[in-house]
């Protein structure tokens, strides 16, 4: 599936330094979908980024065509956002 990075999106991505390529990769097949507001669906899965563990959390609105990626960040608070089965 393809999917739409705004400029805004680009440019946070080089400020939180998070690689593109490692969200295109989470955003192919990633390991929890999590439905957020209305519209909106967390693409989430745990990364391994300069030898410490995250939670890279992609929020995307899935309700247009193309798919638009609304924003990327990574956090520490795994167990926080982490659904259990």
């Amino acid at each position: 599936m393809r999917f739409h990075f705004s400029k805004h999106v680009l440019e946070e991505l080089e400020a939180r330094k998070i690689a593109r390529a490692l969200v295109d990769q989470l955003l192919q097949a990633p390991e929890q979908k999590v439905p957020e507001v209305e519209g909106i669906t967390c693409f989430q899965s745990r990364v391994d980024i300069g030898g410490k563990q995250y939670l890279l959390r992609v929020m995307v609105n899935d309700r247009v065509d193309p798919p638009v990626v609304v924003t990327v960040y990574r956090t520490k608070k795994i167990t926080k956002y982490w659904r259990k089965s």
